[in-house]
């Protein structure tokens, strides 16, 4: 069984994997303050409550966009599991090209789902993970990983509005019933998610022109507030919630296949 874990700036996200099945997921804040021990008995908590044990984990694969707490993980996997884990990154053979600038910026997180949504679709992509940033990322029919965006995240921009302004409170992140509002907070909630939606599929629309006509493209979202844009949205084709996750799974049975 593998453990596959995703160290986000907001979460980290956890995932058991069998024969590339998910089994099962969890998540916990993502701290870099918490002790490697504190994060070991969270994810031996995690596991045992999925109906696991610890020691039928054969296998660690981590990705991370929070430098500090790389090397925590990495000891967890060490002391927890007595495993040496796969660490993603650019250096790895994923089976994209990467056409970014330094590949060392390219957040893992990113590229491990488009590894991953490539070697399921083979065609044209563009990813929108919505969690603490939204990003795009494009991948060409030949496997060639563009470029994209980055803009702040839905829950940046609901957390900047409540803390830079002295009348407009924090609400709860669900659709109004229209985008004109008749109240403050509903006003507040069209603009944060309607918006948000928008600025998708103004992303989505800008990033098909740019390929032309005959890049016609995926349009597949993931992360944690995917399930909340993605009705919104009238270019977002499919929804992938553990889209990283899979992709750790995928990256590593890759790379055992090609060691045998």
């Amino acid at each position: 069984m593998l453990l596959a874990i995703d160290i986000g700036n907001s979460t980290v996200a956890c995932g058991l994997f069998s024969d590339g099945i998910l089994q099962a997921d969890w998540h916990f804040p993502s701290d870099p303050f918490t002790s490697g021990e504190e994060y070991g008995d969270l994810i031996r908590a995690g596991i045992r409550a999925a109906g696991h044990e610890p020691g039928e984990v054969r296998g660690v694969a981590l990705c991370s966009v929070v430098p500090r707490l790389t090397p925590v993980f990495m000891l967890v996997a060490s002391f927890q599991f007595s495993l040496s884990p796969l660490v993603a990154s650019a250096d790895l053979d994923t089976g994209l090209t990467l056409r970014y600038t330094d590949p060392r910026e390219l957040g893992m997180d990113r590229l491990v789902g488009a590894a991953a949504a490539y070697a399921r679709h083979r065609s044209w992509l563009i990813l929108v993970d919505l969690g603490t940033a939204t990003t795009f990322s494009v991948v060409s029919e030949s496997g060639d990983y563009l470029g994209g965006a980055i803009a702040p995240g839905l829950g940046i921009s609901a957390d900047a509005l409540a803390a830079r302004t002295a009348q407009l409170p924090r609400v709860p992140l669900t659709p109004p019933p229209s985008v004109i509002a008749r109240d403050t907070r509903s006003s507040i909630q069209s603009g944060l998610l309607f918006g948000h939606a928008a600025l998708v599929d103004g992303m989505v629309e800008r990033i098909q022109r740019e390929l032309g006509p005959k890049a016609r493209a995926k349009v597949l979202a993931t992360g944690g507030q995917a399930a909340l844009i993605a009705p919104l949205s009238r270019t977002i084709q499919e929804t992938r919630p553990h889209l990283t996750l899979e992709g750790l799974d995928w990256l590593y049975r890759r790379l055992q296949d090609k060691e045998k």
